[in-house]
């Protein structure tokens, strides 16, 4: 339509809402679906979190607050990120955002001018390069190695930096792929960055908290400390602690920065919900079992997914460090057709003819840059996950 924006031209809706919105449509239809697209865990918000929202609401505290973040979930971030990853900073320095995506969307539209590059590792979560289309940026991709669990070398990051970078988009433990950088190798990548000081860093922790096998998280300005006055390290309560709903996401970096994304949040939302805000309170400063032993259950659902995937013929799937993605690859089963003779030419193709073949939901891989291959949330019961996989494993068979 002539009068929509030519910025919005640019921009895709997200694949993976997209897949979710579709599985509803056939499960409404009476199909019966198993939904492993959306990034959502399945477990309950812990119980204290929720008492302390109602706790909120009654005792009034449903009124407009400071633009990003109430004094309290302020001191309470800047208290994780000095226990959790040795970080010190100020509550000037901390931006509370409706989401993680929101705290993202601020920081680039704050500071990307047309011809800006934002570096950004494939396969990426789908909103990264349609903000930084938004923002007036260029996405630069840097395909990751499928042999390295999909994550990117310090020579593939070197060469895609120019005088035009302005931010590298980290985020680990990956979505869609899983993949988490240990210590040593984020160690190369912070050595590149600090060769090149005009490249400011963004890194998304979103999963920090899901991480397996004794696999240790770890994030850039941890790592090196001379990155911390150009890194905005990102995080939020989503994921860490099923409040996806509850929509706080955050961050911590220069003050400047943060003021800037301030700007930006007093202009479209303002502030976060309020309740959310003091729910988020109890999430970070209050206990934290809930972490380990959902942990223990993404792991074990990890485990079975990768192993039941890895017995179909035509696929492959890494074994991921955290998060709760798989990344498995179809490249086994390009041109190969299905019994009512379609051919399975990309990871598209596989993932329609797969949803409506078998009633399974998957996100395919051109969604997130890296193709053939799909994602898998296994952010959900072990008994539809046996039971997805089994129909996955039957339509793979199935294919001549």
């Amino acid at each position: 339509m002539a009068f929509l924006s030519d910025t919005l031209a640019r921009v895709k809706p997200s694949p993976t809402i997209a897949m979710t919105n579709k599985a509803a449509e056939l499960k409404a239809a009476g199909r019966d679906v198993i939904g492993l697209s959306a990034g959502e865990p399945d477990f309950d918000t812990p119980t204290n979190i929720k008492d302390a929202a109602i706790a909120a609401i009654h005792a009034g505290k449903t009124k407009y607050t400071a633009v990003d973040g109430i004094p309290e979930l302020k001191a309470a971030i800047c208290a994780k990120f000095k226990r959790e990853n040795g970080l010190d900073y100020s509550p000037a320095q901390v931006s509370v955002s409706s989401g993680g995506k929101q705290v993202l969307f601020n920081a680039l539209l704050a500071t990307l001018n047309p011809g800006d590059e934002v570096i950004i590792p494939t396969p990426y979560w789908v909103s990264y390069p349609d903000m930084v289309k938004i923002g007036g940026g260029t996405p630069v991709f840097v395909p990751g190695d499928p042999g390295r669990g999909y994550k990117i070398s310090a020579e593939a990051l070197e060469a895609a930096i120019t005088p035009q970078t302005k931010w590298f988009l980290f985020n680990s433990p990956s979505n869609p792929s899983g993949a988490g950088y240990a210590r040593d190798e984020l160690k190369a990548l912070t050595d590149v960055l600090l060769r090149h000081p005009h490249v400011w860093v963004m890194t998304d922790d979103m999963y920090e908290h899901l991480a397996f096998d004794g696999f240790t998280f770890c994030t850039p300005a941890e790592v090196e400390p001379r990155l911390y006055d150009r890194t905005l390290t990102v995080n939020g309560v989503s994921k860490a602690y099923a409040m996806t709903g509850w929509r706080i996401g955050y961050a911590a970096g220069p003050e400047p920065l943060i003021a800037a994304m301030r700007k930006v949040q007093s202009q479209s939302t303002s502030n976060p919900c309020s309740v959310s805000q003091w729910a988020a309170v109890e999430a970070l400063n209050g206990p934290q079992d809930y972490l380990a032993t959902s942990r223990v259950a993404f792991q074990r659902r990890r485990d079975l997914v990768v192993g039941m995937l890895n017995d179909c013929p035509g696929l492959t799937c890494p074994t991921p460090e955290g998060a709760f993605y798989v990344y498995p690859s179809i490249a086994g089963l390009i041109g190969k057709r299905t019994p009512s003779g379609v051919e399975i030419t990309d990871d598209e193709v596989f993932a329609t003819q797969l949803l409506e073949a078998t009633g399974v939901a998957v996100v395919f891989g051109a969604a997130f840059g890296l193709s053939p291959n799909f994602r898998i949330s296994y952010a959900t019961s072990d008994a539809a996950l046996k039971d997805a996989c089994t129909r996955i494993k039957a339509f793979c068979e199935g294919l001549s």
